[in-house]
């Protein structure tokens, strides 16, 4: 058999972000399916590596995506987090973050405010952050 099978800790719940993030950052979804996955099948593991097992044989890494400044800066960096199954040859795809915001937005349509989406649980307190990171970004 060639290179590593990608896997899923919870393939549901996992495609549920694959898909809102391809609905609300298709950037980060493409470089996901097309560079990142077929690198880590080859045994290229991308990111930064966050933990090790010595005695599993296991990494876990942490692989940030390509995402808008001002939606980290609201909701946080965009990421991957994967474990590397060495003796088996397995990537499990653990989840996708940041999962609140993405979760949401795959049970509703979100909103956006000043072309951030914002959450439906949260809308004054998104709407209060970008007005802020727009203010201090005029005095710049």
């Amino acid at each position: 058999m060639n290179g590593y099978i990608l896997d899923y800790v919870n393939e549901n719940e996992f495609k549920k972000l694959e898909r809102a993030l391809k609905k609300y950052n298709m950037l980060a979804f493409k470089k996901l399916n097309f560079e990142f996955y077929p690198a880590l099948r080859n045994g290229k593991f991308l990111g930064e590596k966050v933990s090790s097992n010595k005695i599993n044989g296991t990494e876990t890494y942490e692989l940030k995506l390509p995402s808008d400044k001002m939606f980290t800066q609201i909701h946080g960096e965009v990421k991957l987090i994967y474990t590397v199954h060495k003796k088996e040859e397995v990537v499990m795809l653990e989840e996708i973050t940041p999962a609140k915001i993405l979760l949401e937005g795959h049970m509703s349509e979100l909103t956006t405010y000043k072309g951030i989406m914002i959450s439906k649980a949260n809308a004054s307190k998104d709407m209060f952050k970008i007005d802020l990171l727009n203010m201090l970004q005029d005095k710049h």
